[in-house]
């Protein structure tokens, strides 16, 4: 480390972080209610402090300072000082390092202990104590970066959202178990840059891969105590750092390699983001960042009682969005992330507490406009989790135009439908429609439906068709978290058999699923392992389990069932990039005619006839075929497709509706190797518990007139 001076110059409140300029580094740190705030400098090892330095200036309650000399590589801290008085909200502890809200890198890992904490821990007057050891020890330490990268000729793919294909997966668990790469870059961006990865991934027709949070985040307390982990990484340490375990090199720029070359591949990165809430929990939890600098305002608190944090998210904390440096906060994580890194898109964990006001859920919320008139942010693929657990927490189809939504409404329809429920065929059509009765308002489109049948936060595909009941005793809460409701089915034993019937029965489910999830209208998106059975062992809730239980297992890839399925999803995929029928970019309402007697779109049932109102009100229905027409791919053809949908457990014979076509058997989901093949006659046989896609092309030169 060079020999800095022991003073810093006033340097400039803008930009908020650490900026190297060349000649030093430019600190800047927000804190609406510090008397002052310290930059602390370590060695290079990061254990010894070297040096404290108060910073000299305030502007618009931006603390700011500028150190001389210093170059990217500096380990650096905060210390805050002000009032504790937490039953004002104010935890100011300048025993207590922290983390730069805007570090980029982090060196070292956080130790438990006591000392972490702003108050004593066993006090009588539990938080309201004031703990005086130091934490720095104990400390995880920000780290300057130089973000310069050469991009080369990288363009973003800009893939349009109605044909897009998510695949959501986790970084360390997609690539952990793969025997075929080196051993220190399973599990890291260095691994998804690998191009057997990538391979696989456009063999399944992947447009986009949606990564579960890549944020640094917290090992929380409670799992370490039960040797477990925090696998998911829901529970943010900083907005602007990568965790480090996901960096096989420890550099920053593993991450924009994986980016460039899936880029290159016509792929794109989305990130799953947590803005909603922190690791630091409740009043009781750690002081290690947010909490230190300004308590009062980076976390609602209730009014009155500020003592307390309001609760919105079920993590203990709620992230003060309405406070505007709080805001920029957000904003200038997520500029970052899409130019520093040129990602392409955000899915935002607990999207409603984002949006909440102090009156409610506001689809015209600060944080929503920002974004939303933001002319880098606004152009990307913006996702949100439409639920909280706060007061009107579940606006499934009313976030703002621009975003699109996951929809629970098509899981869970579709689930129940496939496992035998009734009266659900009127649900199967809107599902299949795009939920047009959610999303067809303020010019929204289709793909504001992000469908799906498994996450990573339920049961997966396979665990979807083996057990009736969740199986999360591994988590250590007695089996009570995770989804009570999961509309499952084991199809007659509960977790593994070797049962042939059973087998089969549920792999036929299982394509049935996903023919209906590539064949609906809206953003469709697949669970990372679905494509060949990965099992959790019925475990619908592994946020905790960093072990086989939520890693792939690539070897399910080269079995049998597993490679037949891998097959099967990808024929799937390739039709849906094929036939513009499966993906229309609006909303389809049976108004146009494609071709003389053939609407857009048209139900009918298992003899042909069109479905009329009384159809749809009989509960104990489950045939349905779903007739598309559009102008195809070609200028001088008019594209027809017929989904023939049966949900019992026998065999139909389905009437093919008039005028008669010349259909192309696509894909059955009943015979899934079977090569397309013309259709003899007027009437097919679709199998129980199975799907049909039919393709007929018309020529306009032979349209009657």
């Amino acid at each position: 480390m060079p020999l800095l001076p022991d003073w810093l110059l006033p340097g400039r409140p803008d930009p908020l972080g650490a900026t190297w300029d060349g000649l030093g580094i430019n600190f800047a740190v927000f804190s609406a209610h510090a008397t002052q705030v310290d930059l602390c400098v370590f060695d290079a090892a990061g254990r010894r402090e070297v040096a404290r330095l108060p910073m000299p200036e305030c502007t618009d309650e931006v603390f700011h300072g500028y150190l001389p000399e210093a170059r990217p590589g500096l380990i650096y801290g905060y210390r805050a000082h002000g009032p504790y008085r937490p039953r004002e909200g104010h935890r100011f502890n300048p025993h207590k390092l922290l983390l730069d809200p805007y570090g980029k890198q982090m060196a070292g890992t956080l130790r438990w202990t006591d000392a972490l904490f702003g108050h004593r821990i066993g006090a009588p007057c539990g938080d309201l104590s004031f703990d005086r050891r130091d934490s720095a020890a104990a400390m995880p330490k920000s780290v300057v970066v130089d973000d310069t990268f050469n991009w080369g000729d990288d363009r973003p793919p800009q893939v349009p959202w109605d044909q897009t294909v998510i695949y959501e997966a986790h970084l360390r668990g997609l690539t952990v178990q793969r025997d075929d790469l080196l051993p220190r870059e399973r599990g890291t961006f260095a691994a998804l840059a690998d191009p057997r990865v990538i391979e696989h991934l456009q063999r399944l027709g992947i447009t986009a891969v949606e990564l579960l949070p890549v944020h640094a985040f917290l090992q929380d307390r409670f799992l370490v105590e039960r040797q477990l982990r925090n696998y998911w990484g829901y529970s943010t340490l900083s907005y602007f750092t990568p965790e480090p375990a996901y960096l096989s090199t420890g550099g920053l720029d593993e991450i924009r390699v994986a980016i460039r070359r899936l880029h290159a591949a016509g792929i794109e990165v989305i990130l799953d983001v947590v803005y909603n809430h922190t690791c630091e929990a409740g009043e009781t939890g750690p002081t290690l960042s947010w909490r230190g600098l300004d308590n009062a305002s980076y976390y609602r608190l209730t009014p009155g009682d500020e003592r307390h944090h309001i609760d919105d998210t079920g993590c203990g904390n709620t992230v003060n969005l309405s406070h505007p440096r709080v805001l920029q906060m957000v904003m200038d994580s997520l500029r970052y992330w899409a130019t520093a890194f040129r990602v392409d898109g955000f899915r935002f964990d607990l999207a409603s507490t984002l949006g909440r006001e102090a009156d409610g859920f506001d689809a015209g919320s600060g944080f929503f406009d920002a974004i939303r008139q933001d002319p880098v942010l606004s152009r990307l693929k913006l996702i949100a989790e439409p639920w909280d657990i706060g007061p009107g927490g579940y606006q499934l189809g009313r976030n703002p135009p621009g975003f699109s939504e996951w929809n629970d409404r098509f899981r869970d329809g579709l689930r129940r439908f496939w496992r035998g429920d009734s009266g659900l065929r009127p649900e199967l059509a809107a599902r299949l429609s795009g939920s047009g009765e959610l999303f067809d308002h303020r010019r929204r489109r289709p793909w504001a439906s992000v469908n799906f049948v498994a996450a990573h936060d339920g049961f997966t595909l396979q665990d979807l068709v083996s057990y009736t009941e969740r199986r999360n005793e591994a988590n250590g809460e007695e089996n009570r978290d995770g989804h009570g409701a999961n509309f499952s089915a084991n199809w007659g034993v509960e977790g593994p058999t070797h049962d042939p019937a059973i087998l089969a029965g549920r792999e036929q489910v299982k394509r049935a699923m996903l023919l209906t999830l590539f064949a609906a209208h809206g953003t469709p998106m697949l669970l990372a392992g679905d494509e060949f059975g990965r099992s959790q062992q019925g475990n619908n809730n592994a946020y905790c389990q960093d072990n086989p239980v939520s890693w792939l297992d690539w070897s399910m890839a080269e079995a049998p069932a597993g490679s037949a399925l891998l097959r099967f999803v990808a024929r799937a995929t390739a039709l849906r990039r094929r036939l513009a029928t499966l993906r229309s970019p609006v909303f389809l309402h049976g108004r146009t005619e494609p071709w003389p007697g053939i609407a857009d779109t048209a139900w009918f049932d298992e003899a042909g006839d069109p479905l009329v109102e009384e159809d749809w009100h009989d509960a104990e229905a489950r045939l349905l075929a779903l007739r598309r027409a559009t102008a195809g791919g070609a200028s001088d053809q008019v594209e027809v497709t017929l989904l023939l949908v049966n949900g019992t457990a026998a065999a139909h014979r389905f009437r093919l509706p008039e005028p008669a076509l010349a259909w192309s058997l696509a894909l059955d989901s009943a015979r899934p190797d079977d090569a397309e093949q013309p259709i003899a006659g007027s009437e097919v046989t679709v199998s129980g518990r199975s799907v049909q896609l039919l393709v007929a092309l018309l020529s306009t030169k032979d349209r009657p007139a």
